[in-house]
C-alpha cells in the first residue's frame, strides 16, 4: 500500500513539474483527452445541465445502468464540466442537474468559494481532465452568507476566514439592503466574486480562458423550487 501510494505522488508531482518548466503564461501540458475526443460547447453543455435540472425540478431523473457505467469509467475520467458549488447538503450538483457518474468534476465548499487547494482542484479538471466549463454556483438561503451578512464575529479562526472571504460581496450588495434583501443580494455577489477570484488567481485558468478553453458560468440554485437560474453577468 505504501508503495502505491509513493508511486502515485511521484505521477503527480512529475507531471507538475513538467507544467512549472514551460514558458509563462502557457499550461503544463496538452490535454491528452483533447486530441481523442470531441467536446461540446460550451453553450451546449449549459443546455444539458438546464434539460437535467428541469427533469430534477419535475422529478422525472434519467434511468440509468450504473454498474456498467461505474466499470468503464474505472478506466479514467473526461468530465465536461466543473461545479465550484456549497457544501450545503441540500446543494449536490450530480443531483439537480440530473447528471450521472463521470459527468461532473465538482468542487464544494461552504459558500462556493475556493482557496488554494479547490483552485487547484479546478486547475487540475482543466488542465488534465479536458474540462471545458467552470460553473461557479450558489444558492438561496445560503448560511455562510448570512454569516458574513450578519458582520459578527466568528467564534473560531476557520469560520471566520469564511466569512472573510465573503465579505466583500456583502460590501458591494449595498449598505442600503437589510435582512433577506440583503443576504439574496450577497449571495450573488459572492457567485461573481468567487468566478472572478478563481480565475484572477490562476495562471492556467487564466490562459485557457484567454484561448477559448475555458467558459466561466455563475448560476444560483433555488431550495425552494429546485431551479437553476443563470446569472447575467456570465463572464467567458
Amino acid at each position: 500500500m505504501k508503495h502505491a501510494l509513493l508511486s502515485l505522488a511521484t505521477l503527480f508531482f512529475l507531471h507538475f513539474s513538467a507544467t512549472a518548466q514551460q514558458p509563462a503564461g502557457a499550461p503544463a501540458s496538452t490535454h491528452h483527452a483533447e486530441a481523442s475526443r470531441s467536446v461540446p460547447s460550451a453553450e451546449k453543455l449549459w443546455t444539458d445541465l438546464a434539460e437535467g435540472n428541469k427533469r430534477f425540478v419535475v422529478g422525472k431523473p434519467k434511468q440509468r445502468e450504473l454498474v456498467p457505467l461505474r466499470k468503464r469509467l474505472a478506466a479514467g475520467q473526461h468530465p465536461n464540466v466543473v461545479v465550484l458549488a456549497c457544501a450545503d447538503s441540500r446543494v449536490a450538483p450530480e443531483l439537480l442537474f440530473d447528471q450521472s457518474l463521470g459527468d461532473l468534476f465538482v468542487v464544494r465548499s461552504a459558500g462556493n468559494i475556493a482557496d488554494p487547494i479547490g483552485v487547484g482542484s479546478i486547475e487540475y479538471a482543466v488542465e488534465h481532465l479536458g474540462s471545458s466549463v467552470l460553473l461557479v454556483l450558489g444558492h438561496t438561503k445560503c448560511g455562510a452568507v448570512t454569516a458574513a451578512c450578519s458582520k459578527e464575529k466568528m467564534p473560531t479562526a476557520n469560520l471566520q476566514a469564511i466569512v472573510d472571504k465573503i465579505a466583500p460581496a456583502v460590501s458591494r450588495a449595498g449598505s442600503s439592503l437589510k435582512g433577506d434583501a440583503l443576504v439574496e443580494a450577497a449571495i450573488r455577489e459572492n457567485v461573481h466574486n468567487s468566478a472572478h477570484d478563481v480565475v484572477a488567481s490562476s495562471e492556467i485558468l487564466r490562459h485557457f480562458r484567454d484561448e477559448g478553453k475555458l467558459t466561466v458560468f455563475e448560476a444560483e440554485y433555488d431550495l425552494s423550487t429546485g431551479e437553476v437560474a443563470r446569472l447575467d453577468n456570465t463572464s467567458h
